[in-house]
């Protein structure tokens, strides 16, 4: 439960997420590298209906980077289409899609084109926007091509490792930082409310 604060719940609006372990995981359960990421597509959704219950009003998972396109085909060719089955299934919960990425990359999924266009959100309806085929050197050099994305409060990385890797710089220049040792496909909903409970005891001040 998050803390109260004068006579309210600080709930962050805007949650990055960022779902590493995918390959370990799939090697912790005999797979090849490849299978994992179709596994991170369920948690996924649990995390989007958890984060709405909680009053969660906008979410960035970073789906793949442009340094990721190095990786053998098969993972690329896996991590692709499980972004593509994620817009599908995202846009089914009622959520609002907006995707961010280098759509000049062979490795841009060209399904996901339509979704690059920004529009207006209904009332009450939640966001989702999921970086595909990102760098932060393209965002910055292309006039900073993520700008639509607001600032975010919070981003949660899965799979213990302690860094952003580069995962929308501008947005996340004062965001709080909070680390699930546990594999992303793992996702239980208690990460979240652990996260959102933590999140409630930082001091937020912004440089004031």
């Amino acid at each position: 439960m998050a803390k109260q604060v004068g006579g309210m719940y600080r709930t962050p609006s805007h949650i990055g997420i960022i779902p590493d372990g995918n390959r370990r995981w799939a090697k912790n359960n005999g797979l090849g590298k490849e299978q994992g990421y179709a596994h991170g597509l369920v948690p996924g959704l649990e995390l989007l209906r958890a984060a709405r219950d909680r009053g969660i009003k906008e979410l960035t998972y970073y789906g793949f980077t442009v340094d990721n396109c190095k990786r053998p085909k098969a993972q690329v060719v896996a991590f692709s289409d499980a972004c593509c089955k994620a817009v599908e299934l995202i846009e089914k919960e009622g959520a609002a899609v907006f995707v961010v990425g280098n759509t000049e990359s062979p490795c841009f999924p060209r399904e996901l084109v339509p979704y690059t266009d920004h529009k207006p959100i209904c009332d009450g309806q939640t966001r989702v926007n999921l970086l595909v085929n990102y760098g932060w050197e393209w965002d910055i050099k292309n006039d900073w091509a993520s700008r639509a994305v607001p600032r975010i409060d919070m981003v949660v990385r899965w799979g213990g490792m302690c860094r952003l890797s580069g995962f929308l710089p501008l947005q996340t220049v004062y965001s709080d930082f909070y680390i699930v040792k546990d594999l992303w496909p793992d996702f239980k909903p208690k990460h979240l409310d652990e996260a959102l409970d933590w999140y409630s005891k930082q001091d937020i001040t912004l440089g004031g």
